[in-house]
């Protein structure tokens, strides 16, 4: 079994112009979420998207 298929939510980080940088994998959506708090409170400005990356899961 693949290391991706058991965490299929992604964190990325938007760097513009460069492209998005994936830096952080988890298997719910929850702990992505507690993950992403004190980010948010060290780097305010920057930018963090979390999707489920459902072509791992099939």
């Amino acid at each position: 079994m693949s290391h991706r298929r058991l965490y299929p939510w992604v964190m990325v980080r938007l760097l513009p112009p460069m492209a998005p940088v994936v830096f952080a994998r988890f298997d719910n959506l929850c702990d992505a979420k507690r993950y992403v708090q004190p980010l948010k409170r060290l780097i305010p400005d920057a930018k963090f998207l979390i999707f489920l990356d459902i072509s791992l899961l099939v």
